[in-house]
């Protein structure tokens, strides 16, 4: 998480997430593990690609921009 809030601050984006985005998107790492091949906290680098591939792209037309994940965004991207 530390690393895609620096990534977006290089873009002018401050980027938060709050501690049910973060539960969220442990969750859905333990369960793509569980249904799939088991690779342990590494799913959570696919997992926070996908949830962050619509801003991360967006990134340099939101520079200035406060962005807050919470869960409903993670369960939605």
């Amino acid at each position: 998480i530390k690393q895609y809030i620096a990534l977006m601050k290089t873009e002018g984006v401050e980027l938060t997430f709050t501690d049910d985005a973060i539960d969220s998107l442990a969750g859905i790492a333990v369960d793509l593990n569980a249904s799939v091949e088991n690779i342990g906290a590494r799913r959570l680098q696919t997992v926070m690609e996908r949830v962050l591939d619509e801003i991360s792209y967006d990134a340099p037309d939101r520079n200035g921009t406060a962005v807050t994940i919470d869960a409903a965004y993670v369960e939605k991207h």
